[in-house]
This record gives C-alpha cells, sequence and structure tokens, in this order.
C-alpha cells in the first residue's frame, strides 16, 4: 500500500495512490477520510450527498478532490447494480450507475465506497479507463442462460470494445487495481450469500469461512477481494495489484483512516478515481 503526496487546504493528506505498471499518463488515487471539512461522524473528508452530511460540506470536500486531483469529475448514485455509464465531457452528475469508464483525457472515473471494493482498470495501451463499485450484489450479479453477468462481466463488454479486432498477440492487456474494502476477518455474510457465489463458480467457496458469532447460527466470513479477484481471472484479466485481504486495506479495521458503514452504520464515503492525463 503506497501514500501518496497529494496536498489539500489542509496540507499533505494520507490517501492511497495504485502501485501497478499502468502507463505513465495514467492517474489514479484512493482517498482517505482525510483532507476534507465534514464534522463528526463524517469526518473530515466525506464524498458522500446520501448519507446525512451537510450539504455544504459535501460540496467543499468534491470541490477539494477535483482541485486536488486537477480534473473534473463524475460522480454517480451506486444502487449495487451492473450499469456501466460511457463518461463523456457533458455528462451529468448522479446518474444511476455502479460502473464507469471513458477514453476522454482530463476526466475522472470515480467510485464511492464505504466497506464495497473499488475497483480501478486500465489498459496497457493506456487509451481507456475505468471505476468499478463492487459490493457483493453487483459482483455476483446475475443469472442468465447458464451464466452470471455482474458489474464486471458488464464493464469488461464495454472496457475494450475493439479488442476483437485485435490478434490475440496484439490485444492490450487489462490492468485491475483493488482498493480499500471490508476485510475477511470483518465481512460476515448469511449462508445464502455463500450458496449464491458457488453456485456462480463452485470455486467461490474456498473465499468463504465458517463463523459462528451464537450458536446454531448459519454464517461465514467472506473474502470479498478474493471473489472480484475469481471473477476478474475469469474474464482472463491477471495482472491485479492492490488489496491482498491484509487488515491494512481492512475497511472495519482502520478505523483512522477509512470510513465503514458496517462498523459505524452512520458513516461518510471515500472515493476511488482514475483518469487519463
Amino acid at each position: 500500500m503506497n501514500r501518496s503526496s497529494f496536498e489539500t487546504a489542509a496540507g499533505p493528506v494520507d490517501w492511497l495512490v495504485p502501485q501497478w505498471p499502468a502507463p505513465a499518463h495514467v492517474r489514479a488515487v484512493c482517498t482517505t477520510r482525510q483532507g476534507g471539512v465534514s464534522a463528526p461522524p463524517y469526518n473530515t473528508l466525506n464524498l458522500g450527498t446520501h448519507v446525512g452530511d451537510d450539504a455544504a460540506c459535501v460540496a467543499a470536500n468534491r470541490a477539494q478532490l477535483v482541485s486536488s486531483t486537477g480534473v473534473p469529475i463524475v460522480f454517480m448514485d451506486q444502487v449495487h447494480g451492473n450499469t456501466i455509464l460511457e463518461l463523456s465531457a457533458d455528462t451529468p452528475q448522479g446518474l444511476q450507475a455502479d460502473g464507469c469508464f471513458t477514453t476522454q483525457p482530463q476526466l475522472a472515473c470515480c467510485v464511492m465506497v464505504a466497506d464495497c471494493l473499488p475497483i480501478l482498470l486500465c489498459d496497457s495501451r493506456g487509451e481507456r479507463v475505468a471505476a468499478v463499485h463492487a459490493g457483493w450484489r453487483g459482483l455476483l450479479g446475475e443469472e442468465r442462460s447458464g451464466a452470471w453477468h455482474g458489474v464486471l462481466e458488464a464493464v469488461s463488454r464495454h472496457f475494450l470494445p475493439n479488442s476483437r479486432m485485435d490478434t490475440a498477440q496484439n490485444a492490450p492487456e487489462i490492468i485491475a487495481w483493488l482498493g480499500p474494502c471490508i476485510g475477511p476477518q470483518a465481512f460476515e455474510v448469511g449462508a445464502e450469500v455463500r450458496a449464491a457465489f458457488v453456485a456462480a463458480d463452485a470455486r467461490a467457496a474456498q473465499c468463504f469461512r465458517p463463523y459462528a458469532p451464537a450458536p446454531g447460527a448459519d454464517k461465514w466470513l467472506a473474502d470479498l477481494q478474493a471473489l472480484a479477484r475469481q471473477r476478474l481471472h475469469r474474464l482472463g484479466i491477471t495482472a491485479i495489484y492492490g488489496n491482498d485481504g491484509t487488515d491494512a486495506w481492512c475497511t472495519v479495521q482502520q478505523s483512522a483512516r477509512f470510513f465503514s458503514h458496517r462498523r459505524d452504520r452512520v458513516s461518510g464515503r471515500q472515493a476511488a478515481c482514475i483518469w487519463l492525463d
């Protein structure tokens, strides 16, 4: 995990910059709680407009993020689905989607999270970038004609539409970075969640372990980043960096650095952004 040299009005901030072999003109950052003006429990850089924070504080925080990155940022209304937007300079704010991509420089794709997994993507040519919001519902998706289609399958259909015209040797590689999310020591789910993932892919059973908070409870601990890695591998995306499931990446355990809805219930949102310089 690499900390950034980004600056805000309050000075340097402890944000994350992906360590991955992306082309030099691909820029990316994931914010933490630091750098904003919101009061507790949203302290300080809450970027979510839907969590009860003062609207003026959220607007100031978003303006700070735009100022720090130096590019316009498109914020979506995320609904745990698999709709993907293609962003352009005239894309309005607040459209319902859980992923976005663009080929336009100086325009940032962005997802907000507070336990769900942010996934940033680029191609090895540096022609496209994408951001995906992957909670378990969006990651699992729905079954269609015997195959499961979630948010990662949706973005893969849009992300490299010209790859069909490339030979296998010349097709650009897709590179992924996984940001902070609820960790495998904290993500308690019911048996129905495990059953759904295992029905979609039997290998998903490796990403769950039994958890017994009370006698007779049919509960499991899920490794969200590992489930995402399995989906990415199934799509042929094997260059995956970032979150490895260790405690340092866990939004629940790292209370000083990350917002967590599961931990606090009333919580702000951090953001993961990616753009072409």
